[in-house]
């Protein structure tokens, strides 16, 4: 596993980064087509305890940037969380996506005995870097691309499977 950290990681994480900003494309053209306030999908919610579309996004990002970073072992950019319009969650993607294409196969191979050590306010969580990626970091970063996939499905935005999942090649 050590030697496939980085395939496993950096270009999944961009792949779906895309895919969120396609679907997130989509939304905003519904949006425009059906004259409905965009503020309307970007604060959509699947349920009222959970966070609405925007925060899914940035969760997204932070999941992903916080994967790579931990896995080579560097600092983690602090991202405003301000963003209020598609055109700044397309940035915020951008931005995640331009910082992650700076790993190379040498910073993340290797990291799969690395502690990664997470601190939360009511506990500690460590793992080695192969568990962080496999069992917490990529079902994390799944579960909030998922989350504002299902937010824009449930509010009409005609996305599919081919959407979510992309090109493969």
């Amino acid at each position: 596993m050590s030697e496939h950290m980085y395939q496993s990681s950096i270009p999944v994480l961009i792949h779906m980064l895309g895919n969120l900003k396609k679907i997130l494309g989509k939304a905003e053209k519904y949006a425009a087509a059906k004259k409905i306030d965009p503020g309307v999908l970007l604060n959509a919610r699947l349920a009222p305890d959970m966070y609405p579309l925007t925060r899914q996004v940035q969760i997204a990002s932070d999941t992903a940037k916080g994967c790579a970073a931990r896995l080579a072992g560097k600092q983690i950019p602090v991202y405003k969380d301000n963003e209020k319009s598609f055109n700044q969650l397309y940035r915020r993607i951008d931005r995640t996506v331009a910082f992650l294409k700076k790993f190379k196969h040498g910073d993340i191979d290797g990291s799969a005995d690395r502690e990664i050590v997470l601190q939360f306010p009511s506990m500690t969580l460590k793992f080695s870097g192969a568990d962080y990626l496999g069992k917490f970091a990529l079902p994390n970063f799944y579960f909030h691309v998922t989350t504002a996939y299902a937010i824009l499905r449930h509010n009409g935005v005609y996305v599919g499977k081919r959407d979510f999942i992309g090109q493969v090649r």
